[in-house]
């Protein structure tokens, strides 16, 4: 696994070569995830923002100007923070998702930029869910 202190270094960002080392096996499904986004929606804009000593490099994922997610590295996987509008959710709800996130994401504290919901990715199944909700993210 790579250095996990770079990821809380102000220096600067983690690299390719970094991410895919402390990522593992799941950085395939970052880069999956990368692809798709820029397929379907055509090109996005990434910006790494430094929070703190204690949260660390966030990379944020844009498309125009609104932002689509965070996402954050975790050892072997990744983080992805999303935040929907009420009538997003209504359409994560009807949208077949796990009843499991549906239900964390109606019971999350309603923000000014929306319900927030993070997803642990580790599995090409959760691949799937992430592509669903940037649709609904997308398209509300």
């Amino acid at each position: 696994m790579a250095d996990r202190d770079a990821l809380f270094d102000k220096a600067g960002p983690p690299d390719e070569r970094w991410l895919a080392e402390d990522l593992g096996k799941t950085f395939k499904l970052w880069v999956a995830i990368r692809d798709h986004l820029r397929a379907e929606y055509g090109p996005v804009t990434e910006e790494w923002k430094f929070y703190g000593a204690k949260y660390g490099w966030t990379l944020k994922t844009l498309r125009g100007k609104r932002n689509l997610f965070f996402f954050t590295p975790c050892q072997a996987h990744f983080r992805l923070a999303f935040a929907f509008s009420d009538k997003a959710v209504a359409a994560i709800e009807r949208s077949g998702l796990p009843k499991a996130m549906i239900e964390e994401l109606l019971h999350a504290k309603k923000y000014a930029e929306g319900r927030g919901l993070r997803v642990e990715v580790r599995t090409a199944r959760d691949v799937e869910h992430v592509k669903t909700l940037i649709a609904v993210k997308v398209e509300n």
